[in-house]
């Protein structure tokens, strides 16, 4: 079955090789040579060579051309590249590997029980270097440019995990953003310090030198991180979203648990109202049922009210993205739970630059957010009431009046 998987995926590569072969010699169809003969044309094949792949190890062949004008055109597949020795699944599946506490040593035998027998060329010294690539990306990527990038909304989190020789207050700063487009974004990643202000704030500076320049509309993010007190510092018009999976782990908590399942639906009650006035009756339903007994939890939900409401004041299509963290918490609950057992611990130059290239990775999969053509009338300055833009009435709305 594994020889005919392998089969398979040789068809494959070369089918679609062949396909770049054929769009190349396509752009040079018209260029002729001294004796008025095609000039570009097939030319045999490359020495076959062997690449590692997800389903093992696939022996290809890279055709080739001659090229009859002198101007030295060669073809180069980008499926293929001249010094490609491992297919991009396997690029990404050595830094999950390492996440997961196999040692540079380690990896040999863990790739062989993956991919077979004859997953070869992955000693220790590759891994090795292929950790100093890693953290070298993370470093460029820190220093390229940001000019001319709108960034509408941004989540922050502070990402903790098992560091080698640092104490528990260390953890990794994230930043996503939007763009105006739509699109989601890994905007920063570094480390920090408890998430405390000292922290976040050269992190938003840096961006800042970088070309960001446009202030975001909307920052979500943990009550508890110094990344506000930060925020308003380096961008003070951007809006405050708290989010309503860390709110309502911390209510909670200052409940016991017999209470938790109903005062977990009432909160749910006011951040999935329809309107914000919906949202502040059940707000102060909440308040009047829990104040007597358990003043703590009323205290921790009320103090953010204004904060934890803001999406009202954003497109409706948005409120899905924009009441929580979870463009970050899910991206990182994977990597979270590699590292928790992680065995040796990692260091931080080595989590810092692991995490960035699997998120790299996982990026390429992302979904624009909802309602993204919506995202220009945010940055026009709209208002929005409810999530309808207030020279608009919902439905509802406009059925009554008819009535």
């Amino acid at each position: 079955m594994s020889e005919l998987v392998r089969q398979g995926a040789r068809q494959i590569i070369a089918q679609a090789v062949e396909a770049e072969l054929k769009e190349f010699l396509a752009q040079y169809e018209s260029l002729k040579d001294e004796q008025g003969r095609q000039a570009v044309v097939r030319n045999g094949y490359l020495p076959e060579r062997t690449i590692m792949t997800g389903v093992g190890e696939v022996e290809i062949q890279v055709p080739k051309v001659r090229d009859r004008s002198g101007n030295g055109i060669k073809f180069n597949s980008s499926l293929l590249p001249p010094y490609l020795k491992r297919s991009q699944s396997v690029e990404e599946v050595l830094p999950w590997l390492y996440l997961k506490g196999v040692s540079t040593g380690d990896f040999a035998e863990a790739l062989a029980s993956l991919l077979g027998p004859q997953a070869k060329g992955l000693s220790s010294s590759t891994i090795s270097r292929l950790k100093a690539q890693w953290i070298d990306e993370h470093q460029q990527w820190q220093k390229r440019s940001l000019l001319g990038k709108r960034y509408v909304d941004i989540w922050a989190d502070g990402i903790y995990f098992n560091i080698r020789n640092a104490d528990d207050r260390q953890c990794i700063l994230v930043i996503i953003g939007v763009t105006d487009t739509g699109t989601k974004e890994l905007l920063g990643l570094e480390a920090g310090f408890r998430e405390s202000e000292l922290s976040w704030k050269p992190l938003l500076l840096r961006l800042q030198d970088q070309g960001l320049k446009e202030a975001p509309e909307l920052a979500i993010g943990d009550g508890a991180l110094g990344f506000w007190k930060a925020l308003a510092q380096v961008f003070p018009t951007t809006r405050v979203q708290r989010c309503w999976v860390h709110k309502t782990a911390n209510v909670l908590n200052n409940l016991p648990k017999s209470q938790q399942p109903k005062a977990k639906s009432a909160l749910h009650e006011i951040y999935m109202a329809a309107t914000k006035d919906d949202a502040l009756t059940a707000f102060e339903r909440f308040i009047k049922t829990y104040d007597a007994k358990y003043p703590k939890t009323v205290e921790c939900v009320s103090k953010d009210r204004d904060a934890l409401l803001a999406f009202y004041d954003f497109p409706a299509e948005h409120w899905v993205h924009i009441r929580t963290t979870n463009p970050i918490e899910s991206i990182f609950a994977t990597v979270r739970l590699r590292t928790d057992k992680t065995r040796g611990c990692v260091s931080q130059d080595s989590i810092l630059s692991l995490v960035f290239r699997l998120v790299q990775s996982a990026q390429k999969r992302w979904l624009k957010i909802q309602g993204f053509k919506r995202l220009g009338e945010v940055i026009e300055g709209v208002k929005f009431k409810d999530g309808i833009r207030g020279d608009q009435k919902d439905d509802s709305a406009a059925h009554q009046d008819a009535a």
